[in-house]
């Protein structure tokens, strides 16, 4: 009898866990595309959706990230990548992205 009790458990709880991942997995969005403007460095680049606690120590970090992955020559670039920043994340989004950019411009030596 316990172990009928205890299967039946496990099986209440993985039918809330599948059914919950369904409903999660329906909020989530897996990728993004940038807009067709883009053209620079970063007109091949590869979109990801992060879900941050620390949104900027995380937009901080990708920024770094993409400054040494793509190899940004000028400032042409910096503007492209801000650019890309805030067409893909909402307006709640920009304050943190400015806040990480300008933290990198007053900290040139880390780039």
């Amino acid at each position: 009898m316990e172990v009928t009790k205890e299967l039946n458990e496990k099986q209440m709880k993985k039918k809330k866990t599948k059914k919950s991942m369904q409903n999660w997995s329906n909020r989530i969005s897996f990728s993004a595309s940038l807009p067709d403007d883009v053209c620079g460095v970063f007109a091949d680049s590869m979109c990801a959706v992060k879900y941050s606690t620390d949104p900027f120590s995380d937009i901080r970090e990708s920024i770094l990230e993409m400054i040494h992955i793509v190899g940004v020559q000028d400032w042409n670039d910096i503007e492209e990548l801000v650019y890309c920043y805030i067409v893909l994340n909402s307006p709640e989004i920009h304050q943190f992205i400015a806040e990480a950019f300008l933290s990198l411009c007053c900290s040139v030596e880390q780039i």
